[in-house]
């Protein structure tokens, strides 16, 4: 049996692994063997900087918003914490585009931020919320307790059309 030559297969990965080694300084990108522990390094570090990114980008932003809090004379931490009280859910990322973008806003949350740390949210406005969430909760409660059967009556008194073919929560959604 003739013997078979491996040339196009192992030229093929020499080739890609030379492409991948284009622009590298010196014999990176020229001769194989350092182009392949080149390319191997920068994998790992493609693969690393890939994680560093995400929590460069959040210092980044937590700075941004830090020197825009002292510039409104309140710091970060105090900041983040009214408005975590004043149940405002706004992400670091938007804020630090707000702070550039958009001062005049940034300084209204400011200012939202001070009257919560101040307790100036009245106790009416957070019973409110507090009595809404637990409406809210008690009809999914409810409703998700109850069985198919009488979950299909019920959108048969409400009029909903197509109740018959409807899954437990299909039905669950609809009724709401």
């Amino acid at each position: 049996m003739a013997r078979v030559k491996g040339g196009t297969i192992h030229a093929a990965r020499r080739k890609k692994v030379l492409k991948l080694a284009k622009g590298y300084f010196g014999s990176k990108h020229k001769l194989y063997k350092t182009a392949k522990e080149q390319v191997m390094h920068s994998l790992k570090y493609a693969y690393r900087d890939r994680r560093q990114t995400k929590r460069n980008m959040r210092k980044l932003w937590i700075t941004r918003i830090n020197a825009a809090c002292r510039m409104n004379e309140i710091s970060y931490s105090r900041f983040i914490d009214g408005l975590n009280k004043a149940e405002v859910t706004i992400n670091r990322k938007m804020l630090s585009e707000i702070a550039i973008s958009n001062p005049e806003a940034f300084t209204k949350l400011v200012n939202v931020a001070k009257d919560a740390l101040a307790g100036s949210l009245t106790k009416k406005v957070k019973e409110v919320k507090t009595t809404a969430k637990k409406e809210e909760n008690k009809e999914t409660e409810d409703l998700s307790k109850k069985t198919v059967a009488e979950l299909k009556e019920m959108a048969k008194e409400a009029g909903i059309e197509g109740y018959t073919s409807m899954k437990k929560a299909d039905l669950v959604a609809a009724l709401q």
